[in-house]
């Protein structure tokens, strides 16, 4: 790549689909692992005008987003150790990627620890060489090598077990406050959504410069929907556990969602909305239930 802004941003653009696949798979959730890609880009948003020319842009830019998750999981407190090089012998492992770990859930990538974790996703989901996992995740070969035959002898364990669907499950007065939001948008009274807004309410359009703060400033955002008439069709759903609205492209699918949006509520209002409208890939690997 060249040093040129253009051609640097471009690259983050085209690469953040599959930042979100690793940053998902690290994080257990899909809505999480675009708070991570977000951050990480940034960082690198940030460090691109000290770092010099880049040999392997993609790659250090996946080191960013793979200690960005990392931070988020410590934060979290949900990470087991990465392991020590004496823990870590050279074992033997597969070149190729096992197609049926690239299609386990993502919460189950939860249950093992963080090198494990990432060794798998880089190889399995994303297809990368043993050399750069040693890269991005800063082990030697050998580690990284155990880590990964380690990590899909215990995914094959796991995928033995009964399926853990079980969620944070919402609140009566959360699922009403949901079931109203979303029936606003249904019957098109978003004079009645605009009222559920918490004067403090953030809107993020996912991947786009566009970001909203205070009620006023976010009612506006309303007025593409009323605008679009019955393009749409929305159902109410938990996204990973978060509450959310499904939106359907009549013209294409009522039964697989074109998007999600995903709602934060305290006390009965709406204090955060993040639109996924232009970052569809978020879907992919979710857990979504219908409400």
């Amino acid at each position: 790549m060249t040093d040129q802004p253009r051609d640097f941003e471009a690259m983050l653009s085209a690469m953040r689909p599959t930042l979100h696949r690793y940053c998902a798979r690290m994080t257990g959730s899909v809505v999480d692992g675009e708070d991570v890609v977000q951050d990480a880009l940034l960082k690198a948003l940030m460090a691109r005008e000290t770092v010099g020319p880049l040999d392997n842009p993609e790659g250090w830019l996946f080191r960013i987003a793979h200690n960005t998750a990392l931070d988020f999981l410590r934060r979290r407190q949900r990470t087991a150790p990465m392991g020590t090089e004496e823990d870590l012998a050279m074992v033997a492992a597969p070149d190729k990627p096992d197609p049926d770990i690239a299609a386990t859930s993502l919460r189950t990538f939860l249950r093992l620890p963080a090198l494990q974790r990432s060794t798998v996703i880089l190889k399995d989901v994303l297809g990368h060489s043993l050399e750069e996992l040693s890269a991005i995740t800063g082990a030697t070969q050998a580690a990284a090598k155990s880590a990964l035959q380690r990590g899909r002898a215990r995914l094959r364990e796991l995928a033995r077990e009964p399926e853990d669907v079980d969620l944070p499950m919402l609140s009566e007065a959360m699922r009403a406050r949901l079931l109203a939001y979303v029936d606003g948008f249904r019957i098109g009274d978003f004079d009645a959504v605009r009222a559920m807004l918490a004067d403090d309410v953030r809107l993020d359009l996912v991947t786009t410069p566009f970001q909203r703060r205070g009620k006023d400033e976010v009612g506006q955002y309303y007025g593409a929907y009323e605008a679009a008439g019955a393009k749409w069709a929305f159902a109410p759903a938990t996204i990973d556990g978060r509450a959310a609205m499904l939106v359907y492209e009549r013209a294409v699918s009522l039964v697989t969602p074109a998007y999600v949006v995903v709602l934060d509520f305290e006390d009965g209002q709406v204090r955060g909305i993040q639109d996924f409208l232009y970052a569809r890939y978020v879907m992919e690997g979710a857990t979504v239930h219908l409400v």
